[in-house]
């Protein structure tokens, strides 16, 4: 992650500010950061608009990593329009940022289409493990320090006390690990992280002896300044095969649930924020109060793959506390899919009219009646994506996917989201993992399970699952369009087709 971030922001001085007015066909000359964006602008801005994506024909704005073309692209830009809300990766928005033209409108869709009536919802992530699901996290906006959305926050592990060694590392989608933390060489310079304001990620914690280990955090801000403003830091105690209510002075066993080591961007702390839903369960626990416990049915394999040679020898059993999800999974407490909601999709339209007509006057009458009509379009799809909808039986209304972006569609359509994300991606999934995820699909009596086309590698869990329990495997567009879908009207309308194909009632 650091060594992405270091790299984009090097691109992002290539090319500088520029002031390049319409490109010399006259067209206004609209960047976005993907498809789905880019097809949303040109819809209202017709002919008078040249809009492209950055993120190229079905690759993931969560993980794309912007190039020096991308930088040169952004500087001649006279619009540029990002969805943010931590949807693209931190480089990509820095490069848009640090080129962006002065005088060219920088719009993060997401955020600002609340005024034109978008609805937000939370970021909802239920995985079903049965240990701890530990994080990193940054709260807080940083306005006070200087934050912008381009800056980022350093985690260093500086210490670690106990009877083995650390190794706190993500692995990507396909199966690449990238070490964060890292004692088995000993703690320095390298053993830090970044993340945006607002963020989290996801990380396996392994230890390779049972104990308590005592492990030192602290953070500092870069405002792209060139100089580190010093946060706080704390000391998280972790009992790994051990009981932990033995540690004194301790008040808080953290055990199950999602739970982050968290440094404040306001206040300069560092502690522990927890999601736990026990009674009177705190959400944010100082440093000094935790105990984070990592049992003894957290013992996995080492695998037998060099990638992991880190680690110890294939075979040797460590105490790992999984990362959850698949592959870097950089967000905010904000799902920023919005447009699976028809209505946000009309926001955004909205909000790119509006924009446009500021930087070309001449053309505002133009953008307005573009509007107006694929407004009653999109009015069209919506009301098809409800009835369609509306004819499968709600008790097969539930969605198994590989990926967390359908929060808006089920939200705004009476579905259920029941996702299933393979927590290491790594390794096999353990017969525990594929009898859980079995009975899941068996006990909802689902028909069918989802993937996205742009995600094939991440789905070969869920899709031999789905064919050793008879049920189908299906389609649907999250956030990138393919060959067959090229506008989101025609996303929309291949969703709305293939949950009534995959789960209506044919029996």
């Amino acid at each position: 992650m650091k060594r992405a971030i270091a790299a984009a922001t090097a691109l992002a001085l290539l090319t500088g500010c520029s002031t390049t007015a319409a490109g010399s066909d006259g067209k206004l000359n609209v960047v976005t950061t993907t498809e789905i964006l880019a097809d949303l602008v040109q819809q209202v801005g017709g002919d008078r608009v040249a809009a492209t994506s950055l993120v190229p024909p079905g690759g993931d704005p969560h993980s794309y990593e912007p190039t020096p073309a991308d930088a040169k692209r952004v500087a001649k830009a006279d619009v540029t329009f990002t969805n943010h809300l931590l949807l693209e990766p931190q480089s990509l928005i820095k490069t848009i940022d640090a080129n962006a033209a002065k005088d060219a409108p920088n719009v993060s869709l997401a955020e600002a289409a609340e005024s034109y009536g978008a609805h937000v919802i939370p970021l909802v992530e239920n995985i079903g493990l049965d240990v701890l699901w530990l994080g990193l996290r940054v709260r807080g906006t940083g306005k006070q320090r200087g934050a912008t959305r381009t800056s980022s926050v350093q985690l260093a592990a500086t210490k670690l006390d106990g009877p083995g060694q650390l190794v706190a590392y993500l692995t990507e989608s396909l199966g690449q690990p990238d070490r964060y933390f890292d004692s088995t060489d000993g703690l320095d310079k390298a053993d830090s992280t970044t993340l945006p304001p607002a963020a989290h990620t996801h990380l396996n914690w392994a230890f390779t002896k049972p104990g308590i280990y005592h492990l030192t955090l602290k953070g500092a801000l870069d405002n792209n300044d060139g100089k580190l403003q010093p946060l706080g830091q704390g000391t998280f105690t972790f009992a790994v095969g051990v009981d932990p209510h033995s540690v004194k002075g301790k008040t808080t066993v953290l055990d199950d649930g999602h739970t982050d080591l968290t440094v404040d961007l306001d206040s300069g702390q560092v502690y522990a924020y927890s999601d736990a839903k026990k009674p009177g369960a705190q959400t944010q626990v100082p440093a000094a109060n935790v105990v984070i416990d990592v049992p003894n049915k957290a013992l996995v394999p080492i695998p037998d793959d060099p990638r992991f040679a880190f680690l110890g020898k294939p075979g040797m059993q460590i105490h790992q506390l999984p990362q959850a999800v698949l592959g870097k999974h950089v967000h905010g407490e904000i799902d920023p899919h919005l447009w699976e909601d028809v209505a946000n999709a009309k926001a955004y339209v909205q909000l790119m009219r509006d924009t446009l007509s500021s930087k070309d006057p001449a053309g505002k009458q133009t953008y307005e009646a573009n509007t107006t009509t694929y407004l009653r379009k999109l009015d069209e799809l919506d009301e098809y994506l409800r009835t369609t909808l509306a004819t499968i039986p709600p008790d097969r209304r539930q969605l198994i996917t590989t990926h967390d972006a359908f929060g808006y569609l089920a939200s705004a359509y009476q579905m259920t989201v029941a996702g299933f994300v393979v927590p290491n991606p790594a390794q096999e999934p353990s017969v525990e993992q594929v009898r859980k995820l079995s009975d899941t699909i068996r006990n909802l009596k689902v028909p069918a399970v989802f993937t996205e086309p742009n995600l094939a590698q991440r789905a070969s869990v869920l899709i031999q699952v789905a064919r050793d329990q008879g049920v189908q495997v299906c389609s649907l567009y999250g956030d990138a369009f393919d060959d067959h879908a090229r506008t989101y009207v025609d996303m929309m309308r291949h969703n709305a087709d293939e949950l009534k194909r995959c789960l209506g009632d044919h029996r």
